[in-house]
């Protein structure tokens, strides 16, 4: 496998809310997407809910490296949506980190 692709980072991020809450945490996910997209290094960003569980948002997303990575966490827009999306949560968002192993 290339240097690149080893050194890429996927992320899986996982949201709970109620479903009182759902409708506005679910929009409130899908502004991280537009902007997310356009930063340096960004590979893929997509947002998903789970089938048997509603209020189960996940954000599968990829990037060229760790520093695209920690960039991205400091994101204006992110900082922008997580201040009022995690009052909405029950939990705060799980977040695993995950390195490319095949080509």
């Amino acid at each position: 496998m290339s240097q690149t692709k080893s050194a890429e980072q996927h992320l899986i991020v996982e949201f709970k809310t109620t479903t009182q809450n759902r409708g506005r945490v679910k929009e409130l996910l899908l502004e991280f997407i537009g902007p997310a997209r356009e930063e340096t290094g960004c590979l893929y960003y997509d947002l998903y809910q789970r089938s048997d569980e509603p209020n189960t948002f996940y954000i599968l997303d990829g990037w060229a490296n760790e520093e695209a990575v920690a960039g991205h966490g400091k994101h204006p827009n992110v900082v922008r949506v997580l201040e009022p999306l995690l009052p909405l949560l029950v939990s705060p968002p799980s977040i695993i980190v995950n390195s490319r192993v095949s080509e």
